[in-house]
């Protein structure tokens, strides 16, 4: 008898759909190199009709080689060893949380370390400890392989405008009103995020109490595997040149340290704008001691309450098709449950959990496992203000690439462009959004999600050229404001209510105007000026575009003008640098083992005090890889041989 035929009909069905799956990414991607090909000969005899044939063949040939290099960003394909294979191939063992089996018999499996979340920090921590130790790593999202919207530099601003359930970020709106994104997906922020790459300072290394020379093998790592050197892009050299005339020096070029001066860093973006994550670290890992499950949320931790400690046994989470499945922790000494579910989703599953500020769980009848006021308190996010600049000429699309570290506490970056149509301008795309209009007749008290779309809907009639410009960036290095992270419901799938009291600290907003005036210096600089080709403009004028252009439910004064500080907080926005809620001390110890109960361990930006470097993602990658060297070391100790 065949096998195929006494395979169940579940598993054929699965794969069936599968085929279909790639089948219909495969015509995606052909219709979009067949978009590309039309654009290119459209320009192509524009150019012929303007230049004369001769003049326009460079112009041919640089549009039909660009269109070659399109087929190199397949998000179907990844590479590996100089050649490229199906991403199915070099990732055996992601699977579908349906396929995983749970039934309560003697042989079932259990594991060494069972990792809830595999974003930035649970993906390089999965595959350093699987080199020694059976691990699991569960991820509530999909594959970003096969996602056009992560894969595609272009697509930045579409992946964020997606508010599908199936969408590689999931969006909130802040209890401050602010447009945020949290994501949904293997390799977490590192898919949704603007690329920028850059190593925290000497000082947060310290300040962190890690191991230095430890720390200094971790990044590498990460390091030689998904980061690359940027092509400079003329917005952002014109940024850069910007920022040396008005004093923000000296220029440190092109480097990952985090220095006072001006600098170029590192980007997660390949020279043909393909996008590589924390789950190409998982490449690393050892794939017999590995299991990945996507579309696996997990609804809470188990413990076994009967001894002084509770201690931690399992986790219980929810596949595709909402069925639910308990994977068990190994009773071996040294095997642990670690949640690396970012900033919002680290204390959401504690709190889910059971531990958490007693009066809150209580409410909404969760049990009681710890007691614990600390949970998801602490929280901070950089707080982003931008201007828009416009210009006469067209902008190539940049994210950031060039950043001016100042000594004021502010750090300046830059983004230029638009990757998509005139349609998707109407949509909400977070950090540099361009979309025009503002929400002053829509109260706090009435921001419902209801009114929010109502007010998206509204945008009509936006003049595409309205984004012929880029924006230039201010952001808070430390902010000291503070806000939280409250339940609304038990739900996993929700989003807990999530405040971050945008400049409530006086200190905060006064570095916002610090800010702001060093972007006008910027604004008005000979070298800007120069590469904009408009009038200079004046603050005022800059100003008003400015709050015109930003997006946030927060109710606009007419008085931005005579106000920075009031422009600062009608105008401020998410950089989506989240950190705090499972702060060590209160919620952990310092060697991310949760206080009060046993086999439990944080190992995520929800630990930070402050956010590293100008952008935390390399410093979260590199704690996945630090704290997965750290955990095996101390278990193993020479016979870890890493």
């Amino acid at each position: 008898m065949s096998t195929h035929k006494t395979r169940p009909t579940r598993e054929r069905h699965i794969e069936k759909s599968l085929r279909w799956e790639k089948l219909l990414l495969l015509l995606q991607f052909y219709c979009f190199l067949i978009k590309n090909f039309l654009t290119v000969l459209i320009c192509s005899v524009r150019s012929m009709a303007v230049v004369g044939g001769a003049a326009a063949l460079p112009l041919i040939l640089k549009l039909l080689l660009s269109l070659l290099l399109c087929f190199n960003s397949s998000p179907i394909l990844t590479q590996a060893a100089g050649k490229w294979e199906p991403w199915e191939d070099r990732y055996p063992f992601i699977r579908e949380a349906s396929s995983f089996s749970s039934s309560n018999n003697a042989n079932i499996k259990t594991y060494d370390y069972i990792i809830v979340g595999g974003g930035t920090a649970g993906c390089p921590l999965a595959a350093t400890l699987s080199q020694k130790f059976s691990v699991l790593l569960l991820e509530r999202g999909g594959v970003p392989f096969a996602n056009a919207n992560v894969s595609f530099m272009q697509n930045f601003h579409i992946a964020l405008a997606d508010t599908s359930p199936s969408s590689a970020s999931q969006y909130f709106v802040s209890t401050d009103g602010v447009f945020n994104s949290r994501a949904r997906v293997l390799g977490g922020g590192t898919c949704i995020n603007a690329g920028f790459y850059t190593r925290a300072g000497p000082s947060y290394i310290k300040k962190a109490g890690w191991d230095s020379k430890l720390v200094n093998e971790s990044y590498p790592w990460i390091e030689k595997q998904i980061v690359h050197k940027p092509n400079l892009a003329p917005w952002q050299r014109a940024v850069r040149d910007s920022l040396l005339e008005i004093g923000i020096s000296p220029f440190n070029g092109f480097t990952y340290d985090h220095i006072y001066g001006t600098k170029v860093g590192g980007t997660i973006f390949d020279r043909f704008g393909r996008r590589h994550t924390a789950a190409e670290l998982l490449a690393s890992a050892n794939p017999k001691k590995l299991d990945v499950l996507v579309h696996a949320t997990v609804q809470k931790i188990d413990f076994d309450t009967s001894g002084k400690k509770p201690r931690a046994v399992g986790v219980i989470f929810k596949d595709e098709n909402g069925n639910q499945h308990k994977a068990f922790l190994s009773k071996r000494k040294g095997s642990e449950i670690i949640v690396s579910s970012g900033a919002i989703g680290s204390p959401h599953i504690l709190m889910l959990s059971g531990i958490g500020p007693k009066a809150e769980l209580e409410k909404l009848n969760i049990p009681v496992v710890l007691d614990n006021k600390f949970v998801g308190q602490g929280m901070s996010d950089n707080p982003l203000n931008t201007i828009f600049v416009p210009t006469n000429r067209h902008v190539e699309q940049s994210l950031i690439q060039t950043v001016g570290i100042t000594k004021a506490g502010v750090y300046i970056e830059a983004s230029s462009g638009f990757g998509q149509s005139g349609d998707s301008i109407r949509c909400n795309h977070g950090v540099a959004s361009a979309e025009i209009g503002q929400l002053s007749t829509i109260s706090p008290k009435q921001r419902t999600f209801e009114a929010i779309e109502a007010y998206k809907r509204s945008k009509k009639n936006i003049p595409h050229e309205l984004f012929r410009g880029g924006f230039i960036l201010e952001k808070i290095a430390t902010p000291l404001s503070r806000g939280n992270i409250s339940l609304v419901t038990t739900n996993a799938d929700d989003n807990p209510s999530i405040t971050f009291n945008y400049f409530s600290h006086p200190r905060d907003l006064k570095r916002c105007v610090d800010g702001i005036r060093i972007v006008e210096k910027i604004a008005k600089s000979k070298h800007f000026t120069n590469y904009t080709q408009c009038d200079k403009e004046t603050l005022d004028k800059l100003l008003n575009m400015s709050v015109q252009a930003n997006v946030n439910l927060i109710p606009k004064h007419t008085n931005n003008t005579e106000s920075l500080e009031q422009f600062c907080k009608d105008t401020v926005i998410t950089i989506w640098h989240y950190h705090g809620g499972c702060h060590v001390g209160k919620v952990i110890a310092p060697d991310y083992r949760v206080l009060g109960v046993h086999r439990l361990r944080v190992i995520d930006g929800s630990t930070f005090e402050e956010s590293p470097g100008t952008n935390p993602q390399a410093t979260v990658m590199m704690m996945g890889r630090y704290m997965g060297l750290k955990i095996l070391r101390e278990r193993l100790g020479r016979a870890a041989g890493l």
